[in-house]
């Protein structure tokens, strides 16, 4: 059974074919941009359709919250489904989730039925839908080692197109044809995403050996909803310090951007097209940070170097941050900030994925998942207290500490991924 079951998978891997394995990895890079659009789109008009329910900002923080909590619970456990049935099967939930959430929230927008109850219902299938982390798993199982990084940091494209053209047709769509049509398009492109990954990607994607070992014979099967492996995993002596660095590095940034909608309105006097505009060039700097700058440097320096430069640039940003007086100011510091933030992510998620056994890839890209949900859960309540007692340059000197406190640490103790991975 076990040598039925990887010469099946040794099939489907082999049926791929030198060519046919990039145009694998180019479908996901489309399934996520897609994805990632129909989610910029829902952004664009919740808070719209929040104000027409009546919710105030109270209420409203009570929906963001719930839908980071919902995912930050979720994440470990869609990766450790992804492990059990493959990223396929992990990638089609999360469209089949999304499909769901959408429609939901398209509902809501009808006057005839309770919205507000059905907006806060939409937030339900939210554990589920990371679409994101299924493509990394996608591009982790196909891309080896060396090439990881790079193949990784493309993925920053999807995202830059998800941030402009979410943006540009949310605000489009429910201006020309009703607050309802981004949702009702969203609805409609997630279940064609859902159709088109069970259809065309891989049933499995791990290498045969990996397979047969994930399914040895004599050993109980394990559940998706076992918090010891999780647990187990995360701690790892390879693991745990590379994870605390992406947590507590990245975390100030997240703070301040949690709050940069307020702080944009209050500190830089922005107008909401000026928002806008000020987004789209911060989406069009993490596309081409993500999608060309990481990769070419991860072919010549390692991913330890590019660590410590993601965390020296980000001590520089900080001390700017603490500095700035106007947008001018930001605008000078945004590329900095982008590239710290990019190449954290790219790189520790890289690490990490070569950390632990290739059996467990998913659950650890899952662990990762969780990071930018914890920041929306308890952000706005951390980013409020600080913004409204100290003021914007708080956030410049609580990053400028964080960091420096962690360049010490990665001087004294090199991040090599030289541990024993997860047997």
């Amino acid at each position: 059974m076990q040598g039925a079951s990887a010469h099946r998978t040794h099939q489907s891997l082999r049926t791929m074919g030198t060519l046919a394995r990039p145009r694998v990895i180019l479908l996901t890079y489309l399934l996520a941009a897609m994805e990632l659009t129909c989610l910029f789109m829902q952004f664009s008009i919740l808070p719209y359709l929040s104000r027409r329910l009546g919710l105030d900002s109270v209420a409203y923080g009570y929906l963001q919250t719930t839908f980071g909590v919902l995912q930050l619970l979720g994440g470990p456990v869609f990766g450790r489904f992804a492990d059990q049935r493959g990223a396929r099967a992990a990638l089609s939930l999360s469209f089949l989730a999304a499909s769901v959430f959408y429609l939901l929230l398209a509902a809501a927008c009808s006057p005839a039925l309770p919205g507000v109850l059905l907006l806060f219902a939409s937030r339900l299938p939210s554990p589920f839908m990371h679409t994101l982390p299924a493509a990394q798993m996608i591009i982790t199982d196909l891309t080896g080692p060396e090439e990881r990084p790079a193949a990784l940091g493309r993925l920053g494209l999807c995202f830059g197109v998800g941030i402009i053209l979410g943006s540009l047709l949310g605000g489009t769509l429910s201006t020309s044809c009703g607050i309802h049509c981004p949702a009702i398009a969203a609805f409609m492109a997630n279940l064609l995403g859902a159709v088109i990954s069970f259809t065309c990607i891989p049933a499995k994607t791990k290498e045969a050996s990996v397979d047969a070992q994930a399914t040895q014979p004599g050993l109980p099967k394990a559940s998706v909803f076992d918090l010891k492996a999780i647990t187990r995993l995360l701690l790892l002596p390879s693991v745990l310090p590379v994870f605390l660095v992406k947590v507590a590095s990245g975390f100030p940034s997240g703070l301040f951007m949690v709050m940069f909608s307020i702080i944009s309105m209050d500190f830089f006097q922005l107008e909401a097209s000026q928002a806008g505009y000020l987004m789209s060039f911060f989406g069009i700097l993490q596309m081409v940070t993500q999608g060309l700058v990481i990769g070419r440097l991860s072919r010549h320096f390692s991913e330890e170097a590019l660590l410590r430069a993601s965390v020296l640039v980000f001590i520089m940003v900080g001390l700017g941050m603490v500095l700035m007086s106007n947008i001018l100011h930001f605008c000078f510091l945004m590329p900095g900030l982008v590239f710290s933030l990019c190449s954290l992510n790219v790189v520790t998620d890289s690490m990490l994925t070569k950390a632990v056994s290739a059996t467990d890839t998913g659950t650890m890209l899952g662990l990762c998942a969780s990071v930018q949900p914890l920041t929306r859960t308890v952000g706005p309540t951390i980013g409020g207290l600080l913004y409204r007692n100290f003021g914007v340059p708080i956030f410049g000197h609580v990053q400028l500490a964080v960091n420096f406190l962690i360049f010490l640490f990665l001087w004294r103790k090199p991040m090599s991924q030289k541990g024993d991975k997860a047997k």
